[in-house]
């Protein structure tokens, strides 16, 4: 609804000038929207549902608005991407949504990844942790490409931005090796050659040798398949390790 107010002058009876004012409100009617042809909707569901790379798309999924770029660019509707999207959001099975998932191959995997969520959660051995216990979740990332630039970068200056050299010059892969403080946050990490237990165990002593985890009562960790012995997991599931 708008409301306006129109203000004026009238003559009075005795010939004076007169202010006067009133208000006019202006329902506003809603907006009759397009109807398309059930066909032409339900063939734009049916190209949400498919992989964009079967149209020649170079894309894992449609969004919203590239569905929406497709559909007018093959001259399959006109709809807007809200009109789209609305499509979309009503209808009952939603085909095109999908969600990433790893299913487990361990069949112990929830007897070993239990202790690990409980720890996350705060408790061990169904027990809430003391204020001083600490947790500690290592991981690694390994074939990390090392490279070092050809040329130092030039800071920036008045009237110019900071400058970067493109090239730069091989130095292998590396490992990254880090151990996450699950109450408290904060990583520590180390660069490696190579994965597999010695490299690990040092990033344990790197972590344990430093405070607060040094001269605490107890130090929980886990970790996960990342770590690797001679290029094989240690575990096919998270371990967790009791305290020190």
């Amino acid at each position: 609804m708008w409301t306006c107010r129109l203000t004026g002058w009238l003559i009075g009876e005795d010939g004076s000038w007169l202010r006067a004012s009133t208000v006019l409100r202006i329902e506003r009617g809603r907006v009759a929207r397009v109807v398309f042809p059930p066909e032409e909707v339900a063939q734009v569901k049916a190209i949400a549902c498919e992989l964009p790379e079967a149209h020649g798309v170079p894309l894992s999924r449609f969004s919203r608005s590239e569905l929406h770029r497709f559909v007018i660019e093959q001259a399959v509707s006109e709809a807007s991407a809200s009109t789209i999207g609305r499509w979309l959001a009503e209808d009952a099975i939603r085909p095109w949504r999908h969600k990433s998932w790893i299913f487990p191959r361990d069949p112990n995997f929830l007897e070993r990844a239990g202790p690990v969520l409980d720890l996350y959660a705060g408790r061990w051995e169904g027990k809430l942790l003391e204020p001083g216990d600490l947790v500690i979740s290592a991981d690694a990332k390994p074939s990390i490409q090392a490279r070092k630039r050809i040329h130092p970068s030039d800071p920036p200056v008045a009237g110019r931005g900071q400058r970067v050299e493109h090239e730069y010059e091989r130095m292998g892969a590396l490992t990254y090796l880090d151990a996450w403080d699950v109450r408290r946050g904060g990583v520590i990490g180390r660069s490696e050659p190579k994965g597999g237990i010695a490299a690990f165990d040092r990033l344990v002593w790197q972590v344990m040798t430093k405070e607060p985890y040094a001269s605490a009562g107890r130090v929980f960790g886990s970790s996960t398949t990342a770590l690797t012995t001679a290029g094989r997991p240690r575990s096919s599931a998270c371990k967790a390790a009791g305290p020190r």
